[in-house]
């Protein structure tokens, strides 16, 4: 276990390591209990670093030799590792440790799960397998030897090209052995190493100079039925990447491993790519389409990941934006080019409000770039990824697509096998395009979520002005912000919907700002913000008209749902405060928007789709108001009940239009007529008692309609045989039954929700250690707002208990679990006095985790 007060490691005080690697070389003699680890490493001096202890990475390691030019060596152990007195010229280091994997339930370094080894390495996880300067700036050439003599263990596989394999069966105890060589030079934290009993669906792929490459999705003796979307999935990532970026896959093989018990989604060590089970198996009776996008999203991430995290890595651990928020912002391309783009954009908005801007303004804000940590695991988190993309994108549209790719390849000429930072980064641009992005910079160092204001003018010339006002709220340790750059790209319409003034950059860099716009017969009707070209709260004085004009009207995809949105938004929130009745502007305005079958099934869903009760709860504490979870819990019921009697006329034809016959396709047209179609049965289920989604459900033939018709019945309060039906149909599958846990308490009643969490937690298939399984039940547990922020505490102290328990097993998923309490000082006196307990308990607990230490901390605002 990590100290409970850990150091806190500043980016102001980076020093370069003070020795360069020329290769390494691992030996693995794989044993439950017992692994031993034998590295040779060939050490160098950096002359131009002029300090150079020799001080080498380690976490419980058992010591068996360490040597220097083959004569032992005498180590000094410290914190965090050891010391030794080395010679200031080249050598070679010899050391061999010994490891337990079965014991590691962290699931960091080595480790054993059912049967099968796995490595997680990212961040500082490789510090566990052997000595070694585990940080992101030192890289080199890694050879792999495995040996093992078990019979469970017939493939083992390592980064890079295989060079040997050995399986000898005449000699009793002999040991199977497996050899594999990266000829790229890469961190540590790269590193991968997979051995059990698994079995390969496989394929191949010709890159376009005409390189033949092996791929392999490795799965567990009877997943192989759940491979092949994802092999495809690959397959588009790999050809995406050279039509758009121009990078070529450099290996011989591709291999992915998938593996049941993982702290991440993914993982994009070098050649080895190794997946939560629930990021790769796929097929149509087991996964729905959210899970196929998922999918296809996840595993491109981790391909592109090849060239921008793993040929050109980050520094440091404060650069991890560098790699994250560029193949974050890669990966959504991707997706926006195989399926809706305005869509994908919409989806992505819907990510970011709901998880990365509650985050910046609350007690975890923090830089993209961050200035300084405790444990670097707990800054794995939306701000980096999700917001670290949206800069890119803000880059993107400031210099135009033309220089964002001359600047892209200039990046990765220049910093090819480099461990780089954002001022490389941001140098690129400056060179490729001739602009001074200093400004643009505070972007990476300035927290929050800047609020942009404007107003109108008009003019009896025909002369719209449109100011801007910037300001961003203090935030834990800033109080004081400057103006940044902010791209708004902006269009105007006339009266009668024709668009006057297809979309603009306007560049705001000062606190005020001012834009005119003449010419005009009459005054033109501006749609600010188009695409979301900011991560900004935008505020305007516009009314209901207003927005049902531009809802009617907008050219812009995603200003046309934002209008929606916000008339939603506006009813919900006079509903809570005042008790109004659901205005009929938006429910006029979203008849006419789904009658529009011109419009993508898809955006069509998305339009039925509403705010919610989380981010209604921080919408109504911005505006000065506290939080009632209940008052918005009823608010949101009577919104859904309004649609489904002002649409019922027209729902059952959108259920009948948008039915898909024939063979299952995951792919983007057939699953916006089933997200169409399910979103119109929900509705339609609050009026006949779930009738219609207990046919679906008796004749379904994919889980996308399995899942959709059980969770109308379950609202409706008629599911009670369905949900038994589904279990013990599916009882044998962990992924389908991951879904059958959260499924219950989501559409709980608010007053039942600690209940049936409780009870889950009783059920003998609920296997705490299993990250998957933990964050099916109590990450659902907090998703359900009322039922979390129900009167009385109960769900605080129940996540609270099973957080103590986690966290001497698993620190990283309990830290990253404990983010259910950040938004605390939102609601009223009684439920901070309860939060605040359940954190001081916590806190209080003996032998605390370094990371669950930090995030408590950071969550009080201490």
């Amino acid at each position: 276990m990590r100290d409970a007060a850990p150091t806190t490691i500043y980016l102001q005080d980076y020093k370069p390591f003070g020795w360069i690697i020329d290769d390494v070389h691992l030996t693995f003699r794989l044993h439950p209990t017992a692994t031993r680890v034998i590295s040779r490493i060939r050490f160098r001096p950096d002359y131009d670093v002029t300090d150079r202890p020799f001080f080498l990475h380690g976490e419980d390691l058992k010591h068996i030799s360490a040597k220097v030019d083959g004569h032992d060596i005498e180590l000094r152990h410290v914190d965090g590792g050891i010391e030794a007195d080395v010679p200031h010229a080249p050598f070679n280091w010899e050391a061999e440790v010994e490891i337990n994997p079965e014991a590691n339930t962290a699931l960091e370094g080595l480790y054993r799960s059912n049967s099968m080894y796995c490595t997680q390495c990212e961040a500082e996880g490789f510090r566990k397998i052997t000595w070694y300067p585990d940080r992101p700036d030192v890289m080199a050439q890694f050879t792999v030897r495995i040996e093992s003599t078990a019979e469970h263990t017939p493939v083992m596989l390592s980064n890079g090209n295989g060079l040997f394999y050995q399986q000898d069966q005449t000699q009793p105890g002999a040991p199977n052995v497996s050899i594999y060589q990266d000829p790229w030079p890469k961190p540590a934290y790269l590193f991968a190493l997979v051995a059990g009993d698994l079995v390969a669906h496989e394929d191949r792929f010709a890159t376009m100079s005409g390189k033949d490459v092996s791929l392999a999705i490795w799965v567990r003796p009877g997943d192989e039925h759940k491979c092949a979307f994802g092999m495809e999935a690959l397959k588009k990532s790999m050809k995406w990447d050279e039509d758009v970026y121009g990078r070529e896959y450099d290996l011989d093989e591709f291999n992915i491993v998938a593996v049941d018990d993982f702290n991440m989604g993914a993982m994009e060590n070098k050649g080895l790519n190794i997946f939560n089970s629930s990021c790769v198996l796929a097929s149509p009776e087991t996964s729905t389409d959210g899970n196929f996008e998922r999918i296809e999203a996840i595993i491109a991430h981790e391909y592109f990941h090849n060239w921008t995290g793993n040929r050109i890595t980050c520094r440091d651990w404060f650069q991890l934006c560098l790699k994250e928020g560029l193949t974050v912002y890669r990966d959504q391309q991707f997706t926006a080019d195989m399926r809706s783009a305005p869509v994908a954009r919409i989806s992505n908005v819907l990510a970011l409000r709901a998880r990365q801007f509650p985050e910046d303004q609350g007690p975890l804000s923090h830089p993209v770039r961050p200035e300084s940590f405790q444990e670097i695991n707990n800054f794995y988190t939306a701000t980096v990824y999700e917001k670290g993309a949206e800069v890119i994108g803000m880059l993107k549209t400031l210099v135009g697509d033309a220089n964002y790719s001359k600047a892209l390849d200039l990046y990765f000429e220049r910093h090819d096998g480099d461990a780089a930072t954002i001022e490389d980064w941001l140098q690129v641009f400056e060179d490729a395009t001739g602009r001074d992005l200093g400004q643009f910079k505070r972007w990476y160092s300035q927290s929050g979520t800047p609020k942009v204001t404007v107003s109108e003018a008009w003019s009896e010339d025909g002369t719209l002005t449109l100011t801007f006002r910037q300001e961003t709220a203090p935030t834990p340790g800033q109080e004081q912000k400057e103006p940044q750059v902010i791209p708004v790209n902006v269009g105007l319409l006339n009266p009668n919907g024709d668009e006057v003034m297809e979309t603009r950059t306007l560049e705001l860099t000062e606190a005020e700002q001012s834009f005119s716009f003449s010419g005009h017969s009459a005054r033109p009707v501006p749609s600010i913000l188009r695409g979301f070209s900011a991560p900004v709260i935008l505020e305007q004085n516009m009314d209901n008209a207003r927005r049902a004009f531009l809802l009617a009207h907008d050219t812009d995809p995603f200003n046309r749902w934002e209008a929606g949105r916000m008339l939603s938004r506006d009813a919900l929130m006079s509903a809570i405060i005042d008790g109004a009745a659901i205005n009929s502007d938006y429910l006029d305005g979203l008849k006419a928007v789904l009658r529009d079958d011109t419009l993508d099934p898809a955006y069509r869903a998305l339009m039925l789709g509403q705010p919610t009760q989380s981010e209604l709860a921080g919408l109504l504490h911005q505006a000065g108001h506290t939080p009632d979870p209940s008052r918005i819990h009823t608010a949101s019921e009577a919104m859904r009940d309004a649609k489904a009697t002002a649409l019922a006329d027209l729902l059952p034809t959108l259920y009948h239009d948008n039915q898909v016959s024939g063979t299952f396709s995951p792919e983007a047209e057939p699953a916006g007529k089933r997200a169409l179609a399910n979103a119109a049965l929900a509705l339609i289920s609050r009026g006949d008692g779930g009738t219609l989604a207990a046919e679906q459900y008796d004749q379904a033939d994919n889980m996308t309609q399995q899942l959709a018709a059980l969770s109308c019945l379950l609202d409706a309060g008629t599911g009670a045989q369905q949900l038994a039906a589904f279990e013990n149909q599916w009882s044998q599958d962990r992924l389908v039954m991951d879904k059958w846990f959260s499924l219950q308490i989501i559409h709980a009643n608010p007053e039942d929700v600690v209940e049936t969490t409780r009870r889950l937690t009783h059920h003998m298939d609920f296997d705490w250690k299993n990250p998957n399984r933990f964050r099916a039940v109590m990450g659902a547990l907090q998703m359900h707002h009322a039922g979390f922020h129900h009167e009385g505490g109960d769900a605080y102290e129940l996540l609270a208990d099973w957080l103590i328990r986690l966290d001497p097993v698993n620190p990283q998923t309990t830290a990253r679990m404990c983010t259910a309490f950040q938004t605390w000082r939102r609601y009223d006196a009684p439920r901070q006095e309860m939060i605040s307990a359940q954190l001081d308990r916590i806190a209080a607990q003996e032998g605390l985790s370094g990371d669950a230490s930090e995030m408590i901390s950071r969550i009080r605002g201490a």
